[in-house]
C-alpha cells in the first residue's frame, strides 16, 4: 500500500524557553495548512517526545497531554526513542496507517531541552548509553563519539581536516535557513580548526548543538505529489564497544538496506540526504554506510566536493544537526521537512535542482536505533 506526505511542519530550531505546546501548535498548523486539511481529518497521532521531568515542561504524560491541546480522542502513541524518536515514531506510524482504516496520521516530535541546566541535560542524554563502562565511567557521547573517530583515522587516512570540511559544508547550509540555529551566523573554517578541543580528535565545532524545537509530517492513503517509497529501521548493540566494526554502524546499513530494496532502486539514484551529522566522522561513515561510497572512502566525497549544495550528491541542506540544531526527538522530523522542502521548491537559497529521490536518515545513540526513509517526489 502506496503511503504519502500529505504536510509538513516546523519551528526554528532555537534556545528560546516557550512552552512544548507553543511549538507544538505552531509546527502543527504550518503541517495542516500545507496539507490542506483540518485536525478532524487526523485520524491518529504518533509521537516523539525525550523532556526530562526535570525541565519547565514537568510533563511525563505525553499522550494525554496531546489530547488536551488538541482536544482530539484518537489513538495517541508515544514512541521514545532518543535522538532517533522523529524517524522511528514515522516508521512505526507508516505501518500502522497500512494495517489500519485509518486516511490520515500526524507525527510529530518535541523536545524542550535546553530548560535544563547542562549538567541535568548531559546527565539525561548519558542514559542513553550502556550503564556499566560508560555511564559509569562518565563517557558521554562526544567521548564514544572521540573512540569512534580515532578508529575511523587510524584505519583509512581521514583528518582533522576532513572533519573540518564536514562542519564548514553544514554551516555554510545553515545560514541560509531561517528554521536554523546558525541562520545568518558566520561560520568559518578558521573558527572551526581552532576551536577548543572537547574530546580529541573532535573539536567544539565537530559536535552538533544542542536545542529546542518541533517538527511534524501528516502521512496519508490519500495521493499526493511526495511518496514514501522505502522505510527501514534497524537496531544495534546498546554500546560501539560491541560491535565488530566501529567505524561502521550495522543497523544503518541494515535500515538503508531495507528502504532500498522497497523502493526499487539503489544509493546512486538518490538527489539529496539529510543525515545524521550529530558527530562529524558519523557523516562520513554514513556516507560509506548509506552506499554513497565505499568503505573508508567518504572523506573523498568531503575532500572533492560532492556533497555540497552545487555538488553531485547534496547532503544537510539544511545545515544537519551540526549548524541546523538537535533538539533530540524532532530531529528526524526535520530532515523529512527539508526534503519535501526541496521538492516543492520552496527551500529559498539553498534551493537544489528539485530532486526524484530524497533519503532520510536519523540515528539514536552511536548507531543504537537507525530509520531510514526514501522519499520520491512524482511531479
Amino acid at each position: 500500500m502506496s503511503i504519502y506526505i500529505k504536510g509538513v511542519g516546523m519551528t526554528k530550531f532555537d534556545v528560546d524557553k516557550r512552552p512544548s505546546f507553543e511549538r507544538i501548535y505552531e509546527c502543527v498548523n504550518e503541517a495542516l495548512e500545507s496539507a490542506d486539511i483540518q485536525f478532524d481529518d487526523i485520524d491518529a497521532i504518533f509521537a516523539s517526545n525525550s523532556d526530562s521531568s526535570r525541565g519547565e515542561d514537568r510533563q511525563k504524560h505525553q499522550g494525554p497531554l496531546l489530547s488536551s491541546i488538541f482536544q482530539k480522542k484518537v489513538p495517541i502513541l508515544n514512541i521514545p526513542a532518543g535522538c532517533a524518536g522523529g524517524g522511528v515514531a514515522l516508521w512505526n506510524s507508516i505501518n500502522y496507517l497500512r494495517s489500519t482504516d485509518c486516511k490520515n496520521v500526524l507525527v510529530l516530535g518535541y523536545d524542550n531541552v535546553m530548560s535544563c541546566t547542562s549538567e541535568i541535560l548531559t546527565d539525561e542524554i548519558l542514559m542513553g548509553g550502556e550503564r556499566i563502562y560508560e555511564q559509569a565511567e562518565g563517557m558521554i557521547f562526544p567521548a564514544q563519539n572521540a573512540l569512534v573517530a580515532q578508529q575511523y583515522m587510524m584505519k583509512y587516512g581521514a583528518t582533522s581536516d576532513d572533519l573540518a570540511l564536514v562542519a564548514l559544508k553544514n554551516h555554510e547550509n545553515a545560514f541560509d535557513n531561517p528554521k536554523a540555529r546558525f541562520y545568518g551566523k558566520k561560520v568559518t573554517l578558521d573558527m572551526i580548526s581552532n576551536s577548543p578541543i572537547v574530546a580529541s580528535p573532535l573539536r567544539l565545532f565537530d559536535c552538533s548543538i544542542s536545542t529546542n524545537g518541533a517538527a511534524c509530517a501528516i502521512i496519508s492513503k490519500d495521493k499526493t505529489d511526495i511518496e514514501i517509497v522505502g522505510a527501514g529501521m534497524s537496531t544495534s548493540s546498546l554500546s560501539a564497544i560491541e560491535r565488530d566494526d566501529m567505524t561502521t554502524i550495522n543497523a544503518s546499513v541494515v535500515a538503508a538496506s531495507h528502504a532500498y530494496n522497497e523502493a526499487g532502486i539503489g544509493a546512486d539514484k538518490i538527489d539529496i540526504v539529510e543525515l545524521h551529522d550529530a558527530f562529524t566522522p558519523l557523516e562520513l561513515i554514513s556516507y560509506e554506510d548509506l552506499g554513497f561510497a565505499k568503505k573508508g572512502q567518504g572523506k573523498n566525497l568531503i575532500r572533492e566536493g560532492t556533497t555540497k549544495i552545487n555538488g553531485k550528491l547534496p547532503v544537510n541542506t539544511s545545515g544537519g544537526l551540526k549548524a541546523k540544531g538537535h533538539p533530540i526527538s524532532p530531529t528526524g522530523l526535520s530532515q523529512i521537512y527539508e526534503i519535501v522542502k526541496q521538492m516543492k521548491k520552496q527551500a529559498g537559497k539553498r534551493q537544489i535542482k528539485t530532486p526524484k529521490y530524497g533519503l532520510a536518515q536519523n540515528i539514536g545513540g552511536v548507531g543504537t536505533f537507525v530509520s531510514v526513509h526514501i522519499l520520491k517526489n512524482l511531479n
